[in-house]
């Protein structure tokens, strides 16, 4: 299944909470949705949950609209709200049997739903035990078996590793993994970022309704890098030259190829004030800095250059056992994408 969202706007009196968002999603991947607070991450997912409309724009499903055709887009949908409550006197066993029967599974089919839930979940070892006596993280593990019982093709996710600790953050981890492994697409949302960059083949940075970059990290990463070295690269000055009649011809302004810079880290077994010397008569690296056997610094260039420099030191006799480009993770993504603000 294909979901893709198109120039969605939604606006609560004067605060225009979703403005012109697009993204897409596809069956066996994992987006993670982030954002500051108030960004717009839970409005756009109710508006895919068909929970609420948008002022403006369509999200599709199979190029089904979710605006004109919600009836036949929600029983491919799972949607597992940030907080969910609980009823009175009913067990883990009884929660799912009653949700089963909000989605008209009848009989044998589901007994059979409320049985697989449980057993993906690992919740059949307290089927019997009151909902209210659960623990965080059996909680969220009801709430993902209460969004899964209808076998859903899509799954949207609202902050669902809230609050839970480690163990039950890596055992859900592992259990959305499994989800995606199984063909199903999966929207989340979190502030753990380190999981999510672990997790997720996709990713959407929103900030104050608006996307600030949609696309596999690797791909954001060098969007980013690009649109740096474009911010802070020269621009050549255009000049006039003759053409072979002597008369002016138009010229377009030139502009420099974008240079990158990246954080290289050097380990060596020995000779660091060496490798530290000749580091420092390279025109591309900037900012040496030496302590015990690793030398780190700043190198302005690609791949080539990259290698380029590796054989220079190499070729001088400097034992290197360790040349590695320091990557920047989905945190110093989305700080270097987002400024804080709210609205």
């Amino acid at each position: 299944m294909v979901i893709e969202v198109k120039n969605l706007f939604r606006s609560f009196g004067p605060v225009r909470a979703v403005d012109d968002v697009s993204f897409r999603l596809e069956s066996g991947q994992i987006c993670g949705f982030i954002g500051p607070n108030g960004a717009g991450k839970t409005t756009t997912m109710r508006v895919l949950a068909t929970l609420d409309l948008p002022d403006r724009g369509d999200a599709l499903f199979d190029g089904v609209s979710v605006v004109d055709y919600p009836d036949r887009v929600r029983p491919h949908i799972g949607f597992m709200p940030d907080s969910y409550g609980t009823y009175a006197d009913l067990t883990v066993r009884e929660y799912l049997d009653f949700f089963a029967r909000t989605y008209k599974l009848r009989g044998k089919k589901r007994l059979d739903a409320v049985r697989q839930v449980m057993s993906f979940t690992e919740l059949d070892t307290i089927a019997d035990k009151d909902t209210r006596a659960l623990s965080k993280g059996m909680r969220q593990r009801l709430s993902l078996g209460r969004t899964l019982i209808n076998n859903p093709d899509v799954l949207i996710l609202d902050e669902p590793a809230a609050g839970l600790d480690p163990r039950a953050r890596i055992e859900l981890r592992e259990l959305l993994r499994e989800l995606a492994a199984d063909g199903k697409a999966v929207l989340i949302s979190s502030h753990i970022l380190t999981e999510l960059g672990e997790m997720c083949d996709t990713t959407v940075i929103i900030e104050r309704g608006t996307v600030r970059a949609a696309g596999r990290l690797d791909q954001i990463k060098e969007q980013l890098r690009v649109r740096r070295a474009e911010q802070s690269a020269p621009v050549a000055m255009a000049t006039e030259v003759l053409d072979g009649t002597g008369a002016d011809a138009p010229v377009a302004m030139a502009t420099a190829a974008p240079r990158l810079t990246q954080r290289l880290t050097i380990r060596l077994i020995r000779a660091v004030d060496w490798a530290e010397r000749l580091l420092l008569e390279q025109p591309d690296v900037t900012n040496v800095t030496v302590r015990d056997h690793v030398v780190t610094c700043e190198h302005v260039g690609g791949p080539e250059q990259l290698a380029s420099l590796l054989a220079r030191l190499v070729g001088a006799g400097l034992p290197v056992i360790g040349f590695a480009v320091e990557e920047e993770d989905l945190e110093d993504l989305f700080m270097a994408l987002t400024d804080g603000g709210v609205q």
